[in-house]
């Protein structure tokens, strides 16, 4: 039987049937076998095959179908390896705050990156609206400079006063959605607000760091009743572009897509070479320097952007 994958944790898979039945499936001996790139066989998202195992009391899963997309981080454990957070994603929301804690413009982008590399639209929303004032306002607004008019959907919410939640709502209608954060933005308290049904537990904000406690350990699907999957994940402090190739990484950026070929060479990373069209145009002010300065951290693959 086909079956979806909701949650993954341990040995031990919860999947949704074709029959919207509820099932506990662990992997079949064979499956575990198979040589995957990656630190989890199986992700949320994931659509299996399984059969029944009377005596055991659970489902076998046989088969892992094709995933259309995924997205990943690297692994906590295994730094050449990655982790696939979730599968078969059509929208992609990161949950962004100016401040407490600050969402930096290296995370975003890196974000950004990695839906576009494996053809997931991704969604900015800016959360606690409520709290945006003096600074954190400012940088809010700096932020709609850079990305609103790269054509990134760019949306002010707040669960306390529930500014943005039907812009959200509309979006992920008959979709799956991925909502992704640094711990601390508030992802699970703006989820709660969407759904209010589920009740995720949630955390509260350490003073000493400004950094959210993690609530969430692990990624789990949800089936909401406007006719929409969510997909909760635990909070991100740390993405991996792991599979990105860097002379594939301009590809992923937008504004430098169309502007690669006006380049001399074909081979241009644009940083040292002459005649580089991107280098040109973060000059004339046609790039913002953040993004080609976070393109360059990617090429370098430096943590500036935690």
């Amino acid at each position: 039987m086909t079956a979806k994958v909701l949650k993954s944790v341990g040995s031990l898979y919860t999947v949704c049937n074709d029959n919207n039945e509820i099932v506990t499936c662990k992997l079949k001996g064979k499956l575990r076998l198979k040589d995957f790139d990656s630190t989890n066989p199986i992700a949320v998202g994931d659509n299996i095959e399984y059969e029944w195992d009377e005596v055991a009391g659970h489902g076998l899963i046989t088969d892992v179908l094709p995933r259309h997309n995924y997205i990943v981080r690297k692994s906590v454990n295994l730094s050449k390896q990655k982790q696939i957070l979730a599968s078969n994603i059509d929208l992609a929301f990161l949950i962004v705050t100016p401040l407490y804690p600050r969402t930096s413009t290296g995370f975003i982008d890196r974000f950004i990156a990695t839906a576009e590399a494996y053809h997931i639209t991704p969604v900015l929303v800016f959360n606690k609206a409520d709290l945006f004032e003096g600074d954190g306002e400012l940088l809010m607004e700096e932020y709609f400079k850079i990305y609103k008019p790269l054509g990134y959907n760019c949306i002010i919410a707040s669960a306390i006063n529930g500014k943005g939640i039907e812009e959200i709502k509309t979006l992920m209608h008959n979709k799956t959605s991925l909502f992704a954060g640094h711990s601390g933005v508030g992802k699970t308290t703006l989820i709660n607000a969407i759904q209010p049904a589920l009740n995720l537990r949630t955390g509260k904000i350490s003073d000493q760091h400004a950094k959210g406690k993690h609530t969430t350990t692990f990624a789990e699907m949800f089936l909401l009743d406007f006719g929409a999957y969510i997909i909760d994940t635990p909070g991100i402090r740390d993405l991996g572009t792991v599979d990105f190739v860097p002379q594939e990484i301009s590809h992923y950026f937008v504004e430098m897509r169309h502007r690669i070929h006006d380049c001399k060479f074909n081979n241009c990373l644009h940083e040292n070479e002459n005649n580089c069209a991107i280098k040109q145009a973060v000059a004339d002010g046609e790039i913002h320097p953040s993004r080609y300065y976070n393109y360059l951290s990617m090429l370098h693959n430096e943590d500036n952007y935690k």
